[in-house]
C-alpha cells in the first residue's frame, strides 16, 4: 500500500495509538488547528472539504487492505483509520473563536456525538467504503459545531 495514503488514513500514525485511537485522532486535529494559522472561514471550509475528499479515498484504500489482510468485516471502521475523526473535529471547529475554552467544548461535544452517533450519523455508517467511515464523523462534527455555536450565542 502507498505509504502516503496510509499516513493520511492513520492521521500521521495517531491511529496506531494503543488505546482510544478515535480520541487520538481528534486530539491530532486539535493540535493541527492550534499550531497552524487560522485561515478565513471560507478557506478553512474549503480545506476541510479537500481533506474530506482525500480522507474518503485514503479510508477506502486502507479499509480494503485491512479487510484483505486481517479478515475484518467490510463496513467495520478499522480503528487505525482516524482521518475521519480529524475531519470531524475540524468540522466541529468551523467558524468558532480560536480559544482554548471553545476548543475543549467542541472536542468534548464531538467525542460524545461520535460515540453516541445520533441520527443520521449511525445510518451514514452504512455508506460504502470511505464514505461510511468518514460521514458519521462529519455528522458528529456538525452537531458539535452547532451546539458550541448555540452555547456561545446564549452567553
Amino acid at each position: 500500500m502507498n505509504f502516503i495514503i496510509k499516513l493520511i488514513a492513520t492521521g500521521g500514525g495517531a491511529g496506531y495509538f494503543p488505546i482510544a485511537q478515535g480520541t487520538a485522532g481528534a486530539l491530532m486535529a486539535l493540535i493541527l488547528y492550534w499550531i497552524l494559522p487560522l485561515p478565513s472561514v471560507p478557506l478553512f471550509v474549503l480545506l476541510v472539504l479537500l481533506l474530506l475528499g482525500v480522507g474518503i479515498y485514503a479510508a477506502t484504500v486502507v479499509e480494503k487492505e485491512v479487510v484483505t489482510r486481517l479478515g475484518v468485516a467490510v463496513g467495520k471502521d478499522p480503528s487505525i483509520i482516524v482521518i475521519d475523526e480529524i475531519v470531524g473535529m475540524l468540522v466541529a471547529l468551523i467558524a468558532l473563536p480560536k480559544t482554548m475554552k471553545v476548543a475543549i467544548i467542541a472536542f468534548v461535544l464531538f467525542r460524545i456525538f461520535d460515540i453516541v452517533k445520533p441520527f443520521p450519523a449511525r445510518r451514514s455508517e452504512r455508506l460504502v467504503g470511505g464514505w461510511g467511515i468518514m460521514m458519521d464523523d462529519v455528522v458528529a462534527g456538525i452537531y458539535a459545531n452547532l451546539i458550541t455555536h448555540l452555547y456561545l450565542w446564549m452567553l
